[in-house]
Formats: C-alpha cells, sequence, structure tokens
C-alpha cells in the first residue's frame, strides 16, 4: 500500500491510494480500501488465517503464510513492519529481503534499544508500541516520519472476549489502548495501520470488534479457482498421474471444504507414502480434513442406504424422493431450506435423514456439542463450524435432539450465550444464498419446544410427522428391512404373522431381529427362522411410557405441514370440525397429566 506522508495542515486528512494489483484477493483489497479511505487504522482479520495465501514474485507462483502477505504485500512498500505474539515476542518482518530488514533493525535499535532487550509480555509490548507510534506522530520532519505496520498474531490471547468484569487489568488496558489508537484521528492522518490476527473474531472482545473506528476483515477457505489454481501450482512437484486418480480440475470440484494448507497435506501424502489417492482414500483424507478444520466439532456420516430402504412413511418418502431428484438436477431454487423431522423416540429420524442424504449422493453431517464453559468459546466454535459448512455445500445438517440443542431466545442463566447461538443459527438457516447448498435437518421428538422462529417457512419448512407402524404388513415389512440394514440372514419364507396391535417402535422391532439373531447364533445356526423372530416378539416387552409417547404423537400431527405425510386415522380426525383444535386439548391434558 501507498506510503504517502499526510500534510501538515491538521485539519486536512491525506489522501492515500494506491494501485492495487489485480491478484489481490478481496479480504486484502477491502483492507487497502477501508485504509485508503483515510477513516480506519485498526483491522481485526479472523477467519481462514492459518491458510496458505498466494503471493506471485519474481520467479512466478508461490504461497505465503497471512503475516508473510501482510508484511511483503499489504506492507511491501512500508519503512517499518513489525510483528508480535506471545510466543516469539517483537520482531520486524520483512520477508526474505535482508536489506529492508537490516533497515528496520537498525531504526527500531534506536528507538527501542537492542533487539534483545525488547519487551516480551504483551503489556509492556503494547506500551513500547504505544511510544514509537507517538514519537513517529511528533515527528516535526515530516520526511523522516516513517510508515509503520503492526501486526499482532494470537490476537485474542491479548485483547480476549468477556465481560468487563472478567477481564485482568493488563486486559483492560490493552482493550482501552487498541481502542485509543483506533480512534486517534492523527494515527488516521499518517501510515500507520494495525492488524490483530484471530482464527475467531468472537474470541476478540466485543468493544473493540463492534467499534465503528474497526473494521473486521474475514478471510474466507478457497473457492474452486482458488483451489484449481493451487492444486495446478503443486502439479509442477508432483506428478498427478500417479499421486492421484483426478487432474487438477477434478481435484478442485471435490475439494470444497478443504482449505489449502489441508489440500497439500492430502496431495503430499499421495506422494511421498507412494500410495496413490484413488476415491475411496480421498474421501476418508478429506472427511478426516474437514473434521480437523472444525476441530471435531462436526461428525461426518456416511450414509449407506438410499430412501429404497425406507417402509412405511410413503408419503414423507415421496416428498423426500422429489426434493432429493430436483437437487440432482441442480434445481436448488425449488428445494427446502430444511426439514423438521418429528415423531414419537424410536420411529426412525436419524435414519430417515441419512437415506435422504443417501439419495442425493451426499456428504452428512452431524453437529456435535459445541457448547463450552468458557465465556465466547461456544460462539466462536459455531462460528467455525458455519464457516465451513457454507464451503462444503451441498451438504446435510442433522441436528439430532434439536429442542436442546439450538436454545431459543428466552433462555437465561448464561450470560446471553444461547440467545446468541440462537441467533447465529437462526440467521444462517434463514439465508437463501444457501438454498439447496446447506440443507438443514432438525430431528427431534418434542417439535413443539423448538422456537417458532426455526421452524417458520424460509427455514425448516418442512414438517414431516413420523409414525410407529400403522399395519401387519408394515410391521413385517419393517421386520424384513431392519434384517437387511443389519445383515441378518432370514431362512426363505420364514417371517411370522406379527400383529401391529402392540404400539412397537422402529427401534423396538430393530432389537426383537437383533435378538432373533443371538439366538439363532447361540444355537449354531447361520440363518433366522421365524421361530425365532416369534420368541423374541414374546419376549421383548415394550416401553411403559405411553403417555409419553402419545403426547410426542400428537406433538407430530400438530406440526405436520402437508396433510398428505399424516396416516388415513389422523387425516380423518384432523379434517373434521374442530379436529385441530380437538387434538390441541388432548394434547394439553396429557402435559398437565405427566405433570410438564
Amino acid at each position: 500500500m501507498s506510503q504517502d506522508s499526510p500534510q501538515n495542515d491538521e485539519s486536512t486528512t491525506a489522501p492515500r491510494s494506491a494501485e492495487l494489483p489485480g491478484w489481490f484477493p478481496a479480504w486484502a483489497r477491502r483492507l487497502a480500501e477501508l485504509y485508503f479511505s483515510g477513516t480506519t487504522c485498526l483491522f481485526v482479520v479472523h477467519g481462514n488465517v492459518h491458510d496458505l495465501i498466494r503471493c506471485p514474485n519474481q520467479n512466478g507462483e508461490s504461497y505465503c503464510s497471512l503475516p508473510e502477505f501482510l508484511a511483503t504485500q499489504v506492507f511491501g512498500s512500508w519503512d517499518i513492519v513489525v510483528q508480535y505474539d506471545l510466543a516469539r515476542g517483537l520482531r520486524p518482518a520483512a520477508g526474505e529481503d535482508p536489506k529492508r530488514l537490516q533497515g528496520m533493525i537498525q531504526y527500531l535499535s534506536i528507538k527501542l534499544g537492542e533487539p534483545g532487550a525488547w519487551p516480551r509480555d504483551p503489556d509492556s509490548v503494547l506500551l513500547t508500541l504505544d511510544k514509537l507510534v507517538e514519537r513517529n506522530l511528533l515527528e516535526e520532519d515530516s520526511s523522516r516520519r516513517k510508515s509503520l505496520g503492526i501486526i499482532l498474531d494470537y490476537a485474542q490471547y491479548v485483547c480476549p472476549a468477556g465481560d468487563l468484569n472478567s477481564l485482568s487489568r493488563g486486559q483492560g488496558t490493552n482493550l482501552v489502548r487498541f481502542l485509543n489508537w483506533a480512534q486517534n484521528p492523527y494515527i488516521k492522518r499518517i501510515n500507520t495501520a494495525f492488524c490483530l490476527v484471530a482464527d475467531k473474531v468472537s474470541e476478540i472482545n466485543d468493544r473493540l470488534v463492534q467499534s465503528p473506528h474497526v473494521a473486521t476483515i474475514e478471510i474466507p477457505l478457497p473457492d474452486r479457482d482458488e483451489r484449481e489454481r493451487f492444486c495446478q501450482w503443486m502439479s509442477r512437484t508432483i506428478d498427478f498421474a500417479r499421486a492421484t486418480d483426478f487432474t487438477t480440475s477434478e481435484l478442485a470440484d471435490l475439494s470444497n471444504g478443504l482449505n489449502l494448507t489441508s489440500l497439500n497435506v492430502l496431495l503430499t501424502q499421495g506422494r511421498q507414502n507412494g500410495s496413490r489417492v484413488d476415491q475411496a482414500r480421498f474421501k476418508q483424507l478429506k472427511k478426516t480434513m474437514i473434521e480437523r478444520q472444525c476441530q471435531g466439532l462436526v461428525e461426518f456420516v456416511e450414509p449407506k442406504h438410499t430412501l429404497d430402504l425406507i417402509v412405511g412413511q410413503q408419503a414423507a418418502k415421496e416428498r423426500l424422493q422429489q426434493d432429493a431428484d430436483l437437487i440432482l438436477k441442480g434445481r436448488l431454487d425449488a428445494a427446502p431450506m430444511g426439514y423438521l423431522l418429528c415423531g414419537p423416540v424410536g420411529t426412525g429420524k436419524t435414519f430417515l435423514a441419512e437415506c435422504y442424504a443417501g439419495s442425493i449422493g451426499i456428504p452428512c453431517v452431524k453437529l456435535r456439542n459445541f457448547r463450552s464453559k468458557y465465556v465466547g468459546e461456544t460462539e466462536a466454535n459455531l462460528e467455525q463450524v458455519l464457516t465451513v459448512l457454507r464451503s462444503l455445500g451441498p451438504v446435510v445438517v442433522m441436528i439430532d435432539e434439536a429442542d436442546a440443542s439450538l436454545g431459543d431466545r428466552q433462555a437465561d442463566g448464561d450470560s446471553g450465550t444461547s440467545n446468541r447461538v440462537f441467533a447465529m443459527i437462526a440467521s444462517q438457516m434463514g439465508d437463501t444464498r444457501y438454498r439447496g447448498q446447506i440443507i438443514w435437518m432438525l430431528l427431534t421428538s418434542r417439535p413443539e419446544l423448538l422456537p417458532i422462529d426455526l421452524k417458520r417457512q424460509g427455514r425448516a419448512e418442512v414438517h414431516i410427522p413420523m409414525f410407529y407402524p400403522q399395519d401387519d404388513a408394515e410391521v413385517l415389512a419393517m421386520v424384513t428391512a431392519l434384517a437387511r440394514k443389519n445383515k441378518v440372514p432370514l431362512a426363505a419364507n420364514s417371517l411370522p404373522a406379527i400383529k401391529a396391535d402392540r404400539f412397537l417402535s422402529g427401534s423396538d422391532i430393530e432389537s426383537v431381529v437383533l435378538a432373533a439373531k443371538r439366538q439363532a447364533l447361540a444355537d449354531g445356526r447361520p440363518e433366522v427362522t421365524g421361530g425365532d423372530i416369534e420368541a423374541a416378539f414374546r419376549e421383548f416387552i415394550p416401553s411403559a411410557q405411553g403417555l409419553e409417547k402419545e403426547l410426542q404423537e400428537l406433538a407430530a400431527v400438530l406440526e405436520c405441514t402437508q396433510l398428505g405425510f399424516l396416516p388415513q386415522h389422523w387425516r380423518d380426525r384432523i379434517v373434521q370440525a374442530n379436529g385441530r383444535a380437538a387434538i390441541q386439548e388432548r394434547f394439553v391434558a396429557l402435559k398437565q397429566l405427566l405433570k410438564e
């Protein structure tokens, strides 16, 4: 960026401009434009900050780290660039230019003393930098005034998130110093800029991030073009024909959700280990890399089944298959933003969601517990996950026990964490730019406990109720399907007639099938006979929680958004005069009876 000196008249803001290279990434261009405007001198850079960044040089294409990019490109023509983190302390940053580095050391040695005597703890370092900025600001001869860039890595440890009462005296001092720098009109008139680098913006103190004098710059995960460019650069040293089954273009298509560092690791493993990266190995490596990028906060589910395996729920199955076909044809504009799968425990909500993902052939992830006891970390975890999901699409996101996981607007006692989590999830679910890219599937047996904001049209807009097997044929079909799912060999023509009169769930039937398999193995027989299954049914005692199950079934009926999803007897009750009101009355009565 330019290092033009400001005019001496303090009432005039010096115009600063520079011709930016055409290859500059969008985030760096935005940072430069904000700086050139003369209104911002302090930037919080967050997001994909530990990735490789394209940095062309005289030798052609190259890649470097973010601090090096800032020092050699963003502040490449500036006189002094200093870098600081807790581990390595304060040091000049000049990239691979020894002459420039020597000039910086000479200047800093005069101002700060010998490098070995420079302070290391953040309080002393920021005080030293404050004095350096002040001396530079008070330099009477404008020709001797230096352009000064200050890069603070891992800034979350210097100015952490937290309430005022939780900040130590040193942390509070650091926060005030940053705010003073950001607000100082005199600093904005000279070539001085501060870049605070952190993985997650939510880990930086809100009072700094939300200041109108501070700009937050997010570095996104690389898009397809950037990944292809990196693969082409890697192909100079890696023989793709020997290392992978993919061309650079195919790899760029398949590596969505990965940053360049992960892509580099994946390709390097294929070269060094001598084991070719085929489709299966690439899939496993990508899964591992993305889970690592999300710090273990998501779990990849590899759907092994499709909707063909679903028994019953015919209307819901047809709707999901239609939506899957639309996504496969690229008609994302007609795909729903999300689904709410509700019904009593054991009705197969998770299995249905996985089969839906399997029918489309796209990744399926489960959100793990991203909540933390530390202030700000829960929001930071969720922010990290959402960043990866946005670049990973199309993807199915399953949130089990959604009523307990997502919080609501009324949650209290946790310093507002649940409210903020709710707001972040609701905002992402309603972002129509990701229609057909991020498909939300909220699973719960108590849909009435979910905030209405998440269940409205435009978020989880299709509400699918799920029920226990409705007739004898459905029970028999479910036994067959669950035996196939669990690889239970059934003797030919051996299934007994089973009555659907015991309020059995799909998980209950699966347990019976597995019990029959265990008995067959105990008797030394390779196949399960009808007698094994009949005996297992006789021995099985279903749950006694009948009222709770009825309550959950009524909640699913009341949440349903399409009449065709309901079994015939529920449809008949709904369309009767005051039918819905009667169901609601029974629902309220059950809640009172259960003392909820």
